[in-house]
């Protein structure tokens, strides 16, 4: 189903260094770091950042833009999430044999793994420009692009528990010798089975109005539930609220 979505060009001041802390090789999040990011940079108000969650988790796009920072951007690239980081977790980069790096804790429990191909760029300027471009991106999955998927399905999901689970994320990039790169949303598609719906977002990479790569992000929502309009426009009036009050 085809959905119009553009994020803004516009650069936000970033610097990642102040969402994370390194030591002796390792890489951990506090709750405010995590959170920090997910508001500040992401825009994403899903209650599990928040510093209070009792199921608290860092945003898989923070991880995503570290490895980008620290390994560069690949024209192929898959990342898979294989578990909730939470604060406080000592995690270091695992490169195996072969295009493969994990995310990992000291005792080996895996987090995230990237499976690259393809040439490779260190490009400063792409790199901080597409971490922005796809964050924003991603920011926009609630309310904007989950709420009539949901509607569509007759399907919501708990209200007094809304989870929303990052699963994975595919980059396809045709050209890397561009530097100011925008994100568009191309479809959405959103599977029900019993109470589990698997989303993908489909997105397309431009670069002065044509198409030099594609990509996808892909969700698991649990605990789903017949729609309901009142309870769906809570949802959205609570985020709505968080975001304002985050943002005076």
């Amino acid at each position: 189903m085809q959905r119009s979505l553009n994020i803004p060009s516009d650069d936000r001041p970033m610097q990642l260094e102040n969402f994370y802390g390194e030591a002796s090789g390792k890489i951990h999040f506090t709750r405010k770091q995590a959170s920090d990011f997910a508001k500040q940079i992401a825009g994403d108000f899903n209650p599990i950042h928040n510093e209070d969650a009792k199921r608290f988790c860092v945003p898989g796009d923070l991880l995503f833009a570290l490895l980008l920072k620290k390994f560069g951007i690949s024209q192929q690239m898959r990342i898979t999430f294989a578990g909730m980081v939470s604060d406080g977790i000592a995690l270091h980069f695992s490169e195996s044999s072969g295009d493969n790096i994990a995310i990992v804790d000291d005792k080996d429990k895996e987090y995230l793994n990237l499976a690259h191909s393809g040439e490779t760029s260190h490009n400063t300027t792409l790199i901080h420009n597409i971490i922005c471009r796809y964050v924003e991106f991603s920011g926009q999955t609630f309310p904007h692009i989950l709420v009539p998927l949901m509607q569509e399905h007759h399907v919501m999901i708990n209200p007094d528990r809304p989870l929303v689970i990052y699963e994975s994320m595919v980059i396809d990039i045709d050209d890397l010798n561009i530097e100011q790169p925008e994100l568009a949303l191309s479809n959405s598609t959103l599977k029900v089975d019993g109470k589990r719906g698997s989303v993908c977002l489909m997105f397309n990479l431009l670069s002065n109005g044509n198409v030099i790569g594609k990509g996808e992000k892909n969700m698991v929502l649990s605990g789903l539930r017949e729609y309901d309009e009142a309870s769906v426009q809570q949802l959205v009036n609570d985020y709505d609220a968080q975001k304002s009050a985050a943002t005076r």
